[in-house]
């Protein structure tokens, strides 16, 4: 792959995927308005969501990339054919999974419903997320058979479908999402049981639809794809069972990786209810979990999303110059990874704590507990964003084991101090269970990085320390005009909460810009362009 071919790739793949989070963040607005900001209704479709995520994340999250892989490998060896058999079985296979996969969560929807709820005290029963489960689980029929189409294409260096594709799914989702809870709720004047269920159905719905342009996309390339296997060479002989083989090998860290944050959700799903109802706490405690796994979680993966995606795209660059052995080249790409991705992430995390307030009222309308969880919740995207980042390098270095480990015992350590905590400080618990679930993770990876690669952290700290310092500055006048507007604005109406969030967000970003410009940080980290830009800024 060339590469103005590989920037491209990633570019349309960054763009589709970010679309992608737009449209599943904001989609929550109208949604949580149709529910009547009921965020027991919300803990209810997040009861259902989180095992579909897992089972999802299990059959799909290692496939496009592992295919992709597979293909292309095979591809520059000019041997065609290897690939469309691979593609040719692996829609049998990937049919098969994804209607066994349903089976399994459709047949015992009741045992992970119980799972979630422990206690009759609560709002929401066991018969109610086993309808929810159900609902969600028909979309684990077509997601896999889908998810290897995708990775035929990236195999191929065409990223268009997976991103087009991608945004179509989530675009069909939302819409059969809204329509659906509108029809049942209001027009049907049905149960918020059913709204919910045709809700997650509507994963289906967008999984349907995302296929068919897929299917689309293959019958209108599929004379350029016959015309390439006129020139395979077919010297190179390999089975079915060891093409599997090698494609379980590439997907296994993916999957475990992919697999991470639904994993630390699920820990809060078995153990949360039950810790708050040992201490009688079972009837609020559906609308403590709605705040944690649903509203909060939805704001904290904006600054990952945004980070990790620039971040991702040096991984590449990370593999090959590892594959040469140029340890100092190996040591810059590492630096700049790490430092992209502290200097994107830690001013939107820490912004976003700052401003919780506004910031949970635009979406979810006025909270006091809402708020109090974002704020202590909202830095934890950080250290979401440099587990994923810190594991890609250990697979870019060919260490991948080590984030199955490092993923474990940061795992362990949650499922370990969780209650206790959910026990003394209530939902507040559950989010610092996670934090220091994720420090040991990242901790393990961080040791690993530094004796396989060599690596030396020195450049890292000293800049992140300057970070540090950039945003405790930023936040001095962020709360200045945060506070001087709620003396004319009120932060728990809708919208002055949104005029107070653009304007202290505005204010943050225009102060941290300034800072990274004069201190000259944004040039170490993005090069001649952004020296242009401060000489003419500076000028």
């Amino acid at each position: 792959m060339s590469k103005s071919t590989l920037v491209r790739g990633t570019f349309i793949l960054t763009l589709g995927t970010f679309i992608s989070k737009f449209l599943g963040l904001f989609f929550v607005i109208p949604f949580t308005f149709l529910l009547g900001n009921d965020v027991s209704a919300t803990a209810l479709y997040s009861y259902g969501y989180i095992p579909y995520t897992i089972f999802i994340s299990v059959a799909t999250a290692g496939v496009p990339l592992a295919v992709s892989k597979f293909v292309a490998k095979y591809n520059a060896l000019e041997e065609y054919e290897i690939g469309r058999r691979l593609f040719r079985s692996g829609l049998w296979l990937m049919t098969l999974t994804g209607f066994l996969s349903f089976l399994i969560m459709y047949t015992f929807a009741p045992f992970f419903a119980g799972l979630a709820i422990p206690a009759d005290e609560q709002q929401i029963t066991i018969e109610q997320v086993t309808t929810v489960i159900r609902a969600v689980s028909f979309a684990l029929i077509i997601i896999p058979f889908m998810s290897l189409i995708r990775g035929f294409f990236q195999g191929h260096e065409s990223m268009g479908p997976t991103a087009v594709s991608n945004v179509i799914e989530q675009i069909v989702r939302i819409v059969f999402l809204l329509v659906g809870v509108y029809v049942v709720l209001y027009v049907m004047d049905g149960s918020m049981t059913t709204a919910i269920a045709v809700a997650t159905f509507g994963a289906f719905v967008g999984g349907a639809a995302s296929l068919a342009l897929l299917i689309w996309y293959y019958f209108k390339r599929k004379p350029h794809l016959d015309k390439m296997l006129e020139n395979n060479r077919g010297e190179v002989q390999i089975s079915i069972k060891d093409m599997y083989k090698e494609i379980l090998l590439y997907s296994i860290p993916f999957v475990l990786v992919g697999v991470a944050n639904p994993l630390f959700q699920l820990v809060d799903t078995v153990t949360f209810n039950r810790a708050m109802a040992s201490i009688g706490l079972a009837a609020v405690s559906d609308d403590q979990y709605g705040i944690l796994s649903f509203t909060t979680h939805k704001l904290v993966i904006i600054p990952v999303s945004l980070a990790t995606a620039f971040a991702l795209t040096l991984i590449p660059v990370v593999t090959k110059t590892f594959a040469k052995g140029d340890w100092r080249g190996l040591n810059n790409q590492l630096d700049q990874t790490f430092q992209i991705l502290l200097f994107l992430t830690m001013p939107a995390a820490i912004g976003l704590a700052l401003l919780a307030e506004p910031a949970y009222t635009v979406f979810y309308g006025a909270s006091e507990l809402g708020t109090e969880v974002l704020r202590t919740y909202a830095p934890v995207a950080i250290l979401f964003a440099l587990f994923h980042v810190t594991a890609a390098m250990m697979q870019g270095i060919n260490e991948q084991r080590w984030s199955v480990l490092s993923l474990l015992v940061g795992l362990l350590v949650k499922l370990s101090i969780n209650i206790p905590l959910v026990q003394m400080m209530e939902v507040q618990g559950a989010v610092l269970a996670t934090s220091i679930g994720y420090v040991v993770a990242i901790m393990i990876n961080l040791l690993v990085i530094r004796h396989f690669a060599a690596y030396k952290y020195r450049i890292v700290i000293k800049r992140t320390t300057l970070m540090v310092i950039f945003n405790v500055i930023m936040a001095v006048p962020v709360l200045l005009f945060y506070f001087g507007l709620t003396f004319f604005l009120d932060p728990s109406n809708r919208w002055q909460a949104i005029l107070i969030l653009a304007v202290c967000g505005i204010v943050g970003a225009f102060v941290y810009f300034v800072l990274s410009l004069k201190s000259r940080l944004a040039d170490k980290l993005f090069g001649e362009r952004i020296t242009r830009l401060r000489k003419r800024f500076t000028s």
